[in-house]
């Protein structure tokens, strides 16, 4: 599987931007995927879960009521909804994909294929 993010880009706070994260191959509807950030000198975080079917979604709290994940299977397609940005959601973000054996995966090591990331800036 490979993943290709877009979207990314600079924003002021309050704004809005989405990104997408496009995955080869065609079994992508067998995979949960995931998204993660990581801001400079700190550790790649999880952001939200989204199983195979896109039924079930998890979040991290700091960005739970703001964010919102979503998958078209049929166009083998990932989508992060950032709403009310904040300065601290500066980071590149990267979306994930593993085989979805039915748990929830929010945790790095969970994941087996990553995309490159995309910068999201938040000014103040």
């Amino acid at each position: 599987v490979q993943l290709v993010e877009s979207g990314g880009g600079l924003v002021q706070a309050g704004g809005s931007l989405r990104l997408s994260c496009a995955a080869s191959g065609r079994t992508f509807n067998m995979y949960a995927m995931g998204w993660f950030r990581q801001a400079p000198g700190k550790e790649r975080e999880f952001v939200a879960t989204i199983n195979w079917s896109g039924g079930n979604t998890y979040y991290a709290d700091s960005v739970k009521g703001r964010f919102t994940t979503s998958r078209d299977n049929a166009k083998n397609t990932v989508y992060l909804q950032m709403n009310s940005l904040k300065p601290e959601d500066t980071a590149v973000y990267y979306c994930a994909a593993t085989w979805d054996s039915g748990s929830i995966y929010s945790i790095r090591e969970n994941y087996d294929y990553w995309g490159q990331g995309t910068q999201v800036t938040v000014s103040s």
